[in-house]
């Protein structure tokens, strides 16, 4: 299918003039989208198939998608089906030795193949990798804080074989994307002594977005996007505004470490970040093709 074909196809899926399109090809043509791919867009098979479809017309158009994906869920289920006992701490999973290879099983087996070859399937060419290969993720265990409610003392706080990106080593992801293919990576790096570490998705993919100076970095989620006071979506914020609306709690929860994954990227150099959301069939596409966008936009 030539370049033509496929941006009338996109003019036809967005209802959108084709001109339009050929403008946009032309702005993001080479350049690198980085895509976190997780919650309801992963679970749901119409929009699975609809995510493959996105980023396989990214990649044929000249573009550049990097897709880091999630899977909580499925590590859940796995744990169950395993009669493995699954505890949490302020939100966080508590991972120790034997919980941290049935996730490493989960995302960088089941979960990851799944992926590339719905990938393969709508036309495209991927590849699975995760943060262990080529040494792409050098992590350190995370450390947190929580107050014990008996004394209301800080603490520190061991959950284990959890990580936070150290440094991203992104050669392996530019050999891919410059072969014309799409790296898609499981959120598990490796510790300096060889340990495995756990890494949330959406802060796998921030450190992956920086170190690569993407030119977006796309968040899927749940919600339509940040929303104000009224309940009403945001679509676009500086990072001064996304910075008072935490301090001032009308953005809280768990937006707020998505949040916080976007002023990191940005000010690490990748020219704006967006959630979105994965709910919306073809959202990738209404992002980057179409004025309006597709969710909040932090640049």
């Amino acid at each position: 299918m030539d370049k033509n074909t496929i941006i009338k196809q996109v003019s036809n899926i967005l209802n959108t003039d084709q001109k339009d399109i050929e403008n946009y090809v032309e702005i993001f043509e080479g350049k690198i989208i980085v895509i976190k791919y997780g919650g309801h867009a992963m679970g749901d098979k119409k929009l699975a198939h609809t995510f493959a479809e996105d980023v396989t017309i990214l990649q044929k158009l000249g573009i550049k998608p990097v897709v880091i994906h999630g899977g909580g869920p499925q590590i859940g289920a796995m744990l169950e089906k395993l009669n493995i006992e699954s505890s949490f701490i302020n939100g966080l999973r508590i991972t120790n030795e034997e919980t941290v290879e049935i996730v490493e099983m989960v995302l960088s087996g089941s979960i990851n193949k799944d992926i590339v070859n719905k990938i393969h399937s709508a036309g495209g060419l991927a590849i699975g990798l995760s943060g262990k290969d080529a040494k792409l993720i050098l992590a350190n265990k995370l450390k947190d804080k929580f107050k014990d409610p008996e004394s209301n003392i800080e603490k520190f706080l061991d959950i284990g074989f959890v990580g936070k990106p150290e440094k991203v080593d992104s050669t392996i992801i530019n050999i891919v994307t410059n072969k014309l293919m799409i790296p898609v990576i499981a959120p598990v790096g490796y510790g300096i002594n060889g340990e495995t570490y756990n890494i949330n998705a959406d802060t796998a993919a921030g450190a992956i977005a920086s170190s690569l100076k993407a030119e977006r970095i796309l968040l899927l989620t749940d919600v339509e996007g940040v929303l104000d006071s009224e309940k009403k979506l945001i679509p676009s914020i500086s990072v001064t505004q996304a910075e008072s609306m935490i301090n001032n709690k009308i953005i809280t929860g768990g937006m707020i470490p998505k949040i916080e994954t976007c002023l990191a990227t940005v000010e690490a150099g990748v020219k704006a970040a967006v959630i979105i959301d994965g709910r919306s069939s073809h959202a990738i596409l209404r992002e980057i093709f179409t004025t309006s966008g597709s969710g909040t936009m932090i640049e």
